[in-house]
């Protein structure tokens, strides 16, 4: 069911979608939509993060805005409260100034504060883009994790690469996918990667390498369902998919399992991707918690119709 047939049907499910109107996410939330419409109808409007909004009064709850959006020819945006939703899906965080995205953070806070049911919460969203973030909530409640030095400058970089055995990833502190993360194994090329990001003002994060069992695991937590796929890319340490690596079925252990729900539940997730590294000595160990994760791989892995289990959690919520 498109969202254009059921605006006017008072009884639909509303969900708002802060995320490109041509993704893979979209599509598939609108086709699991059409086939539970017997269920419950339900409607699914994309939202532009650029438009948000907020208007606030003395005495009164904040109001948070957007304006609808699509790649269809001829469509007519419209301007449209949060509040008008059974629930708003955070898919995305568009790249912007310093000013835009605090701003950004701050209308969901707003939203959230109002009473609209945003998800993944905006304190879960904070916590999970920030890589040093994550791990150090993961840490307070006792999770392992690789160990990891942030600093700022090239000198103390290239002395957290000394103390962390001189092989360490650096990683973009804010970023997905496998992105702009490289080995640095190299005095010369660590002298040079820590000399290039202290130049462009960035967060250097520097974490020791930990020889991987061939795999890492997504770990995808959605309430309290978990869906597990073992991630592999043969001759390349990223087991990213979106880096040329593929996904299988994985029967965690009880230990990657209490990882997961722990890591979920420290950052207040509903619905979080948590990427769990066995190392060669035997351990598991937490890498990132991702709060706007993809299903694609995870859904076709386990033939699972993961948009399904989505709109149906969020009918449940409601």
């Amino acid at each position: 069911m498109n969202s254009e047939s059921c605006k006017h049907d008072q009884g639909a499910f509303r969900v708002g979608v802060l995320g490109s109107p041509s993704s893979w996410y979209m599509r598939d939330l609108r086709r699991a939509a059409e086939e539970l419409s017997a269920e419950r109808p339900t409607v699914i409007d994309s939202l532009a993060f650029s438009r948000l909004s907020v208007q606030s009064t003395v005495g009164d709850m904040p109001i948070a805005s957007s304006w609808t959006q699509s790649d269809e020819p001829g469509f007519q945006a419209q301007q449209v409260s949060l509040a008008d939703f059974d629930s708003v899906l955070v898919r995305t965080m568009p790249l912007g100034s310093v000013e835009q995205i605090v701003f950004r953070m701050n209308a969901l806070h707003a939203a959230s504060a109002s009473g609209v049911q945003v998800l993944n919460s905006p304190r879960t969203l904070e916590i999970a883009i920030d890589k040093w973030l994550t791990l150090d909530v993961a840490r307070r409640h006792a999770i392992a994790t690789p160990r990891t030095i942030c600093c700022q400058t090239r000198d103390d970089a290239l002395a957290a690469w000394d103390a962390l055995g001189q092989d360490c990833i650096v990683k973009p502190i804010f970023g997905g996918e496998g992105r702009g993360i490289v080995r640095v194994t190299d005095r010369d090329m660590a002298w040079r990667v820590f000399s290039t990001l202290e130049q462009l003002q960035s967060v250097i994060y520097v974490q020791e390498f930990l020889e991987s069992v061939g795999y890492d695991l997504r770990l995808l937590v959605l309430g309290d369902e978990l869906f597990c796929v073992r991630r592999e890319n043969r001759g390349n340490w990223k087991s990213n998919v979106s880096q040329g690596g593929f996904a299988t079925p994985h029967e965690p252990t009880f230990e990657q399992i209490a990882i997961a729900f722990k890591a979920s539940q420290a950052i207040g997730g509903w619905m979080v991707g948590v990427d769990v590294l066995p190392t060669r000595d035997g351990r598991d160990m937490l890498l990132e918690v991702n709060a706007v994760p993809g299903w694609r791989a995870t859904a076709s892995a386990l033939q699972v119709d993961m948009a399904q289990v989505v709109l149906r959690r969020l009918h449940a919520l409601a």
